[in-house]
């Protein structure tokens, strides 16, 4: 006769059990959720610049060791992003303190409107009489327009305010990133596993996660990392010209570059600016470095965009605008980043019989 105890897990219902474990884990990821939740946009974008600074660091970790490659990569990286992050940010922060001012004191001075402008049909009579109210009378122009204007210059404080915050994560950001990438082996071992569970197939998971890693430098380097490139070319002669507003121009450009739309369109504006208030010679070279940075991204972009990929523009395009007005600064490189993976791995999932499409996966780098 056996008089061993009934085991109580047994005779509990099955549909009780299964509701306990969803219940615990969907406590524990509350709770963890509410600790992570402020840093998921650095954390983010570290991921991010791991992917990007993988095969960087395979190839120096094979000369200088694991340790040391990750910690140049990181004090490198931090030097490159905190001199222009500074320079930008400080700009932009005098450039709108400065309008603010003007604004306040009546001390801000507007040229005449151009005689075209009020030849333009429809709008223009409209535009110039409101551009001579501006240069002509400040304290009516602001009377007239002042509470439209309240929502817009607004969101620009709050938008100025926060360009300290997001260049200083972006600094952090490069940091972490150079600590993933000491882990590389593990990060994507982990991400070959989850992606595994999640799909229920460890060679799908695989692939899934190679395709990510994949799209991630494709839109980094291609998109995000062209842009920051053309835009330092820019920024360099906006500066070295000392041109009003360089830090918001730059700041344009660099919204103009990522959506894929000439970048000319902001230096032509202000080569004829340029020409207008310096000296020919000055004028003429810094025309020159403008049109050739301009044109940059007609050479990058063969060398840096990812083979094979294919994310619509518009992707892009709500990525960065989205990006920007979720987080900031920081949005502007997370927002298209996280867009086209998303849309890449729709893609795949909608793929009917994706891993025979495919060749077998390697592995995930992260």
């Amino acid at each position: 006769m056996d008089t061993e105890a009934p085991n109580p897990t047994h005779s509990r219902p099955p549909i009780i059990h299964a509701a306990l474990q969803i219940a615990l884990v969907a406590l524990l990821l509350y709770a963890c959720s509410r600790i992570v939740l402020p840093f998921v946009g650095i954390l983010l974008w570290s991921v991010i610049l791991a992917v990007i600074l993988h095969p960087l660091h395979m190839r120096l970790s094979a000369r200088l060791g694991n340790s040391w490659s990750a910690t140049i990569i990181g004090l490198v990286g931090i030097a490159l992003m905190l001199v222009p992050m500074y320079m930008v940010v400080t700009s932009l922060g005098a450039s709108i303190y400065a309008l603010v001012a003007g604004i306040q004191d009546h001390s801000l001075t507007i040229p005449p409107p151009p005689a075209w402008l009020a030849g333009l049909p429809v709008v223009g009579e409209k535009l110039a009489d409101g551009w001579s109210l501006i240069s002509t009378n400040m304290p009516a122009a602001l009377a007239k327009y002042g509470p439209m204007l309240g929502k817009p210059a607004g969101w620009l404080a709050s938008f100025a305010a926060g360009l300290a915050t997001g260049g200083l994560s972006l600094v952090l950001s490069i940091g972490i990133a150079a600590v993933i990438v000491a882990y590389a082996e593990g990060a994507s071992a982990f991400a070959r596993q989850l992606m595994g569970v999640v799909t229920s197939d460890a060679a799908r998971g695989a692939h899934l996660a190679t395709l990510t890693a994949a799209t991630v430098r494709g839109v980094a380097t291609g998109v995000v990392g062209v842009a920051v490139i053309q835009t330092l070319l820019i920024g360099i002669g906006l500066f070295v010209m000392g041109v009003p507003a360089a830090g918001a121009l730059t700041l344009i450009t660099f919204l103009v570059a990522v959506v894929q739309i000439p970048a000319l369109l902001i230096t032509i504006p202000v080569i004829a600016y340029v020409f207008a208030t310096e000296a020919t010679t000055p004028a003429i070279i810094f025309a020159v470095w403008s049109v050739i940075a301009g044109l940059s991204d007609n050479i990058l972009k063969p060398i840096m965009l990812g083979r094979g990929l294919e994310v619509p523009m518009p992707v892009i395009l709500i990525g960065v605008i989205g990006g920007m007005i979720s987080d900031g600064l920081l949005g502007l490189f997370i927002g298209p980043v996280l867009l086209a993976v998303a849309y890449v791995l729709l893609v795949e999932w909608l793929n009917p019989n994706p891993v025979a499409n495919h060749p077998p996966a390697e592995g995930a780098q992260p």
